[in-house]
């Protein structure tokens, strides 16, 4: 298969999980009367216009087929990014998904507090506080292996990381506020948003 080949097809396949990415964003159900939102953190939208910006900067700088490599990239290169891209795709797909499934209707856009809201350190939760944010990131930059040039990955990271900084300051305040100890012993066991690796053994 022509590398060029390999490019788009990892292109189409990055374009499905988008698909499938926002596909609980888009048909979440609405909230019941008695899920009435008890706290929100109204600074979270100045994290979430940033993260917006940061994959506005991902789409909109295109490279094409891997223009932003040198010209008669090795075939093996080609091969492997766009495998990686699309491993990272999946996996990222999966951690979000996951994350909101989970949350049920505790999940929402802003930072809020609902009556009832419990701390959810189970699933894709016991490994970083923010799995959505994580499978965020990981879509920016599988997007970006594949469409966008050196210096936009590299823009989009560095925007996404000041947007999800505020997100979870704005969230931690609510929920440190709601959990008191109990989220503090969570906060300091389990990562924000990338993953440590756990020696075994």
């Amino acid at each position: 298969m022509l590398p060029t080949t390999v490019v788009r097809v990892a292109q189409i396949f990055i374009c499905l999980c988008w698909a499938g990415f926002f596909l609980p964003f888009m048909f979440s159900k609405k909230r019941k009367k008695e899920e009435a939102t008890a706290r929100r953190a109204p600074a979270s939208t100045a994290g979430i216009a940033l993260q917006g910006v940061a994959f506005a900067i991902i789409w909109f700088f295109q490279a094409g087929a891997f223009k932003n490599w040198a010209l008669d990239p090795p075939k093996a290169a080609v091969w492997a990014v766009c495998a990686l891209s699309m491993a990272l795709a999946v996996a990222s797909f999966w951690i979000a998904v996951a994350a909101i499934r989970v949350l049920g209707k505790q999940w929402s856009l802003q930072a809020r507090l609902i009556e009832g809201h419990r701390l959810v350190v189970e699933g894709p939760y016991s490994h970083v506080r923010h799995p959505i944010y994580t499978g965020m990131l990981g879509m920016l930059i599988a997007a970006a292996l594949v469409f966008s040039v050196w210096w936009a990955l590299l823009a989009g990271i560095a925007v996404y990381s000041l947007g999800t900084a505020i997100r979870v300051q704005a969230e931690e305040r609510l929920l440190s506020g709601a959990f008191g100890e109990d989220f503090e012993a969570y906060k300091k066991h389990v990562p924000a948003v990338i993953p440590r690796w756990k020696a075994t053994g």
